[in-house]
C-alpha cells in the first residue's frame, strides 16, 4: 500500500479567529485506485497527485474547515463520493451550506484500499466527529487532528474538550502497538510510542 503527501496552506477559522496553517493531504493505495484523507484548501494539487487513479472516497477526518474546504471542488475534479461522521455536521454546514457529504463515516467499519483494511476508530474531542483510521497489516495510522507530533491535538475551541480527547487517545490509539507510525493532519509524522508518555502524564494531570 503506497502513502502519498500533499501538503496545502490556507487559513483555519473558528470562533471568529483565523490562522494560517499548512495541511497535510494522504492519498493512500496503489496504482490504480486510492482513498484521500482530507481536503484543504486547493483542490487542484492533490488531483494532480491522484494522476488519473480512481478516487475511492474522499474522507474527512473532521469537520474544520482546513479539512474540508476542498472537498467538494474535490469530489467535482474526481469524482469521488465525499464521507464524514454525522457528529460533525455543523461544521460541514458552515463551509457548505448548500451541499451535502456523500455519506458517514461509521465507527467499527472499514475503508478497504489496495488490499488492506482500514479500521475506523472515533476519537472525539478536537471535534465531536473526529475519526482515525488505522491499517493493522502495515502498521499505519492517520489521526488527523487527534494526536500530533507532540501530543493530542488542540482544544478549547467550540466543540472541542481535553479531557474528552485524552479518553479518545488513552483508550483507542494508545491500545495500538507503540511502532504504528501516526500519519497526522499537520506537521510531523510520528508514532504510538513516542506519544504514549506525554499523553499519559497529561491525563493523570487533569484525572482523567
Amino acid at each position: 500500500m503506497a502513502i502519498e503527501l500533499v501538503t496545502t496552506d490556507g487559513i483555519f477559522a473558528l470562533d471568529g479567529g483565523e490562522w494560517q496553517v499548512t495541511n497535510n493531504i494522504w492519498i493512500v493505495g496503489d496504482d490504480r485506485e486510492v482513498v484521500v484523507f482530507d481536503a484543504a484548501h486547493d483542490a487542484a494539487p492533490i488531483a494532480i497527485a491522484v494522476n488519473g487513479r480512481r478516487v475511492k472516497a474522499i474522507v474527512l477526518t473532521h469537520g474544520h474547515n482546513d479539512h474540508i474546504n476542498a472537498a467538494v471542488p474535490l469530489r467535482d475534479l474526481v469524482d469521488a463520493p465525499i464521507l464524514l461522521h454525522d457528529a460533525d455536521r455543523m461544521l460541514w454546514d458552515v463551509v457548505y451550506p448548500g451541499e451535502q457529504p456523500d455519506g458517514a463515516v461509521t465507527p467499527g467499519d472499514v475503508l478497504t484500499i489496495a488490499g488492506h483494511e482500514l479500521g475506523i476508530l472515533h476519537t472525539p474531542g478536537h471535534s465531536p466527529g473526529c475519526c482515525c483510521f488505522h491499517d493493522t497489516a502495515s502498521g499505519v495510522l492517520f489521526s488527523g487532528d487527534t494526536l500530533f507530533c507532540g501530543g493530542p491535538g488542540a482544544t478549547g475551541r467550540s466543540y472541542s474538550d481535553e479531557p474528552t480527547i485524552l479518553r479518545s487517545i488513552r483508550d483507542r490509539l494508545l491500545a495500538l502497538p507503540d511502532h504504528t507510525v501516526v500519519h497526522t493532519g499537520h506537521g510531523d509524522s510520528t508514532t504510538i510510542g513516542d506519544e504514549r508518555e506525554r499523553v499519559l502524564a497529561r491525563a493523570a494531570e487533569l484525572g482523567v
